[in-house]
């Protein structure tokens, strides 16, 4: 598609957003800024880190922004001075005012992970995975002042397989969204993008994660642990208490529906039903849940079958968990 090249203001954080970006600079489009997260502390040493976007903005020698918020005067003078056709906001962090909104010539768009509007908000790839949908995808919506209320320039559907965690699910719709997002940039600039209005009767909303939500209930389903995993793989990753009080989590678990909605079981919900190589197997609510990879206190991320041979876990059949 033939277009004419816009002046653009890219503003990202994180690692989803720096994939965005990527694709960006190999178009012909020209960023003439980038806006990205002050820096901060992070990790257990509390070093002060520049953020992905940030990193990749400085590699491509791109000026770099990076105001407290977007509310005060100064910040939106200093955008304005710009003179920006079209600003693109992907994972930012920072709420964009309307006279944020008003600036570009084209005004603003957003890239969000989910086919809104089923999921707004903060975690659309976790809450998709959690709820047991079949399917997500990536939206490019025109911003209004609403949370991600806006119409809908540009959507992209794919799959959620049952081998998907939060991690795998995030880097596919990052390229993902990296494709569509092009394809829409290009459309604005040659003044044939077109927009659908959102159905509010069908909004959900995918609140932020919490550390606490993470530890696992056995009195819920199998399936419904089963999704929670792998919604919360690689953050912040599920847990529950040991007979010993100390904290065991969990990365990876399998989970069979068909022989699970058959299983009937006489154990106490949250008894161990079996510990070997193939995997710890706690009776849940419904069915029994295998878990095939933990972290134990102070140590890394292991398969069952090497913490068997270890002999680092103390459980045995029989043994009930909190």
């Amino acid at each position: 598609m033939n277009s004419k090249s816009l002046r653009i203001i890219f503003a990202g954080t994180p690692d989803f957003a720096a994939a965005h970006l990527a694709a960006l600079l190999e178009s012909h489009h020209q960023i003439i800024a980038v806006y990205s997260q002050p820096d901060r502390p992070a990790g257990r040493g509390k070093k002060v880190v520049s953020s992905p976007v940030k990193q990749l903005a400085e590699q491509n020698r791109l000026p770099v922004y990076q105001p407290q918020t977007l509310k005060d005067s100064d910040a939106q003078i200093e955008l304005t001075a710009l003179k920006p056709d079209l600003m693109i906001v992907v994972a930012y962090g920072l709420l964009l005012p309307q006279a944020v909104l008003d600036i570009p010539r084209l005004g603003c768009i957003n890239v969000h992970a989910s086919l809104l509007p089923r999921w707004r908000g903060a975690a659309p790839i976790q809450r998709a995975i959690e709820a047991g949908d079949k399917e997500t995808g990536v939206c490019i919506m025109q911003m209004e002042a609403g949370l991600d209320t806006g119409p809908v320039l540009s959507r992209l559907a794919c799959p959620i397989l049952p081998i998907d965690n939060a991690g795998s699910l995030h880097d596919s719709l990052a390229a993902l969204g990296a494709q569509a997002l092009l394809t829409t940039v290009d459309q604005i600039a040659a003044g044939n993008a077109y927009a659908d209005v959102q159905n509010d009767t069908d909004v959900t909303y995918a609140h932020k994660l919490g550390k606490e939500e993470a530890r696992l209930d056995f009195t819920r389903s199998a399936l419904e642990l089963w999704q929670q995993i792998r919604a919360f793989n690689p953050f912040p990753v599920s847990w529950f208490l040991l007979p010993n009080g100390e904290r065991l989590r969990v990365w990876q678990a399998t989970f069979d529906q068909e022989n699970c909605s058959q299983e009937i079981h006489k154990e106490k919900i949250g008894t161990v039903v079996s510990c070997d190589a193939n995997g710890l197997r706690i009776a849940c609510g419904s069915g029994s849940l295998l878990l095939t990879e933990l972290q134990l206190p102070n140590r890394n991320r292991m398969l069952m079958r090497d913490i068997v041979n270890g002999q680092l876990l103390l459980l045995q059949a029989g043994d009930v968990l909190a």
